[in-house]
């Protein structure tokens, strides 16, 4: 499995982006992230959909998730008003974080793929061909190119 020939295109995005504009693509799309690039179109980092999550979700809630029983469905339109005011710039985590980019490069094997996903605990790689962004390969599809086809009883 080439990177560069199983690469999804997935759509790319400033970090001036519209938060609410960026999240409505990935759900329409229901796509695990998106890629974060820099104005040249070299890779930033990915914004995968659980970032936006985090984002939306007040640290109270995440820390007891029963405690969202209480809450209804205003509630929610409220938190995702939150993306209204915000840029994708402001989803991500801070800037120590991102030392270490979820990209491979074209001529990177399916192991390594694999690889770069477990460490960074990523569902979303970026795959980079001469420093810029050619697609994308979710863990989905790197995972069917991996398993071995069910035998059928």
């Amino acid at each position: 499995m080439s990177p560069r020939t199983r690469a999804e295109p997935l759509p790319t995005v400033p970090t001036d982006t519209d938060a609410m504009d960026a999240a409505r693509a990935m759900a329409a799309g229901r796509l695990p992230g998106l890629i974060v690039c820099t104005d040249d179109g070299r890779p930033y980092t990915v914004l995968p959909d659980s970032q936006v999550l985090r984002f939306l979700i007040p640290a109270y809630l995440q820390d007891e998730p029963g405690l969202a029983r209480a809450l209804d469905e205003r509630a929610s339109d409220e938190m995702c008003r939150k993306l209204e005011r915000s840029t994708v710039g402001d989803l991500l985590h801070d800037r120590q974080d991102l030392d270490e980019l979820p990209v491979v490069d074209g001529g990177a094997t399916a192991l390594g793929v694999a690889a770069v996903m477990a460490r960074m605990h990523r569902s979303l790689v970026a795959v980079a061909v001469d420093g810029l962004v050619v697609g994308a390969i979710p863990s989905s599809r790197l995972l069917n190119y991996l398993l071995p086809p069910a035998v059928a009883p």
